[in-house]
């Protein structure tokens, strides 16, 4: 019998350098803060979906739509967006990749965002806008264990976790 590795599940990891950085998140952190006083419709399905955090996931889910700091980070992003999809030889000249979707997640000490996949996105990422003191990072598992039969937690196909930094 022999097995095969097909599929692999490729990650892109990247900073943003541009000039002005610093001052930018800390602008982005004010939104995300104010985002969730302001919105009711959010933080209710939070509280029955993830209870002690906050998503805009189900009311406010294009933020680079509505906010100009989020179109700037959305343009900060691009250019990460354009080398990790030359890495991978897409072709951008005949149809540019969109951001379709972006919310905000606040999620303190003890609470955690489950477990999930991204059927229909070409590709997805994640902006760490700030993450607490000795934060585990963010967990990838194999998509194909997400939709098939559980693993042995303790197994060398487990999740692995990268910490974000």
């Amino acid at each position: 019998m022999t097995v095969q590795r097909l599929f692999p599940t490729l990650v892109y990891r990247g900073r943003l350098k541009q000039t002005g950085w610093r001052a930018f998140n800390n602008r982005l952190l004010q939104e995300c803060r104010q985002l969730r006083l302001d919105d009711a419709g959010g933080r209710h399905w939070s509280a029955k979906n993830y209870p002690g955090g906050y998503t805009s996931y189900n009311s406010v889910n294009r933020m680079h739509e509505v906010s100009p700091t989020f179109a700037e980070l959305q343009r900060r992003l691009l250019r990460h967006v354009r080398s990790f999809s030359s890495s991978l030889e897409f072709d951008l000249e005949q149809r540019e990749l969109a951001m379709t979707d972006c919310w905000v997640n606040i999620m303190p000490r003890q609470v955690v965002h489950g477990l999930h996949l991204h059927p229909l996105s070409t590709l997805s990422g994640t902006y760490y806008v700030k993450t607490p003191k000795g934060c585990p990072g963010l967990k990838f598992e194999d998509p194909a264990s997400i939709v098939s039969w559980p693993r042995h937690p303790a197994g060398r196909t487990a999740g692995r976790t990268i910490v974000p930094g």
